[in-house]
């Protein structure tokens, strides 16, 4: 059965992963370096894990398999998980997939790079209500397409 895993700690998404989830009868794990305060749902479940660095992602990188789907904008995570054969899923509602990581990687790298040497200040845009509609839609889409490749 597909699972959603989330990585939780500053997922703008959750709610939005909890309303779809329901929807189709899947169950959401969030990973989390810390307690969230979650709904007490049967198929929810919080897992704490410890505060070192890279704790979460190796949690979810272990327990992923090819039926299930990463909320996450750690592009490294998305890597990994790619490799494990799941569907992943960034907070904006883009995917990460095959042709795409890679692009990714490098541009990561890149930026990190240009804010070593100061060239490059501040973050992502603001989250906006777009980016939460277009997350859903690309959920939705993951989610069909993940049950179509099961037999």
């Amino acid at each position: 059965m597909t699972e959603i895993y989330v990585d939780a700690d500053a997922c703008p998404v959750k709610e939005e992963v909890y309303r779809v989830a329901q929807r189709y009868g899947l169950r959401v794990v969030l990973v989390s370096n810390a307690w969230l305060r979650v709904p007490n749902e049967e198929w929810l479940e919080l897992v704490v894990v410890g505060a070192e660095l890279d704790a979460a992602d190796a949690w979810i990188v272990e327990h992923v398999s090819g039926d299930d789907i990463v909320v996450t904008a750690d592009i490294l995570l998305a890597a990994l998980c790619l490799e494990k054969g799941a569907g992943v899923l960034g907070p904006r509602g883009s995917p990460f997939t095959e042709d795409s990581i890679g692009g990714a990687l490098a541009t990561r790298e890149l930026m990190s790079q240009l804010r070593e040497m100061g060239e490059v200040s501040g973050g992502p845009p603001p989250f906006e209500k777009r980016d939460r509609s277009q997350f859903l839609q690309a959920l939705d889409r993951m989610i069909n397409a993940v049950q179509k490749r099961r037999p």
